[in-house]
């Protein structure tokens, strides 16, 4: 498993998360590609996270190389997620990208919205 600083980047990647990553980064087939993580508002539970393939960079981005496979988060969201861990499972019920997020007070039955802990 990659573990950054947590100075340097608020989430670790596991080996497996960083496998599919990168698949699916040659699939998109652009060189500056990266995978973008954050929160946002909405959901069930007041916040979602977000992933997605991105390639512009922002001014509050934080980045992290991974095994080759780079990875941006707002400074934002980094709040939210600091010490989240991203995970892969091919699963058929239930598979694919996941967070596990030790800041998170309740989240929704899907896993995809989270209430964050009080500070």
């Amino acid at each position: 498993m990659s573990n950054p600083s947590e100075l340097a980047f608020p989430i670790i990647i596991t080996d497996r998360a960083i496998a599919q990553l990168r698949r699916l980064l040659e699939r998109d087939g652009r060189p500056e590609a990266f995978l973008r993580v954050g929160v946002k508002g909405g959901g069930c539970s007041g916040f979602e996270y977000v992933t997605r393939i991105d390639t512009q960079l922002k001014q509050i981005d934080l980045e992290q190389t991974f095994e080759g496979v780079k990875v941006v988060c707002d400074a934002k969201s980094a709040v939210f997620l600091r010490g989240a861990t991203f995970d892969y499972t091919g699963n058929l019920i239930g598979g694919g990208f996941k967070f596990e997020n030790p800041n998170v007070a309740k989240s929704c039955g899907c896993g995809t919205s989270f209430t964050p802990k009080k500070a």
